[in-house]
């Protein structure tokens, strides 16, 4: 239980990371963003979470399609003013799932190590 209480810590603590570099530069980002960028480039650095990381966001990964929900509904609401730009949305989604998909096979390939038996090889 402590240590998922110091994993909810180290995620608040780089989500306060990235408001204060946002606020501080005056950077075009939102804080989570940068907290996220801060906390990624931490875990490349460190090159493994700590057991208190792993354990509070095994269950925020369960949670993930909750977490994007306000997004989405923020987005419905104001349909209308964004009546003329649906072509760019559409190729900045499909742009960004593509990106987001190949960084993640990127980092797994480099950061996971390959379990598969060589032996047939």
């Amino acid at each position: 239980m402590l240590s998922i209480l110091r994993g909810f810590l180290g995620l608040a603590a780089f989500l306060l990371l990235g408001d204060i570099v946002v606020r501080t530069f005056a950077l075009p980002l939102s804080s989570g963003v940068a907290g996220m960028l801060l906390l990624t480039s931490w875990l490349l650095l460190c090159r493994r979470p700590g057991h208190g990381l792993t354990a509070a966001s095994q269950p925020l990964i369960g949670m993930l399609a909750l977490l994007i929900m306000p997004g989405v509904v923020g987005i419905f609401f104001q349909a209308g003013e964004f009546a003329g730009q649906w072509s760019t949305i559409f190729i900045a989604l499909i742009a960004g799932t593509l990106l987001s998909s190949w960084t993640t096979l990127w980092l797994m390939r480099r950061l996971v190590p390959d379990t598969r038996d060589n032996a047939h090889e």
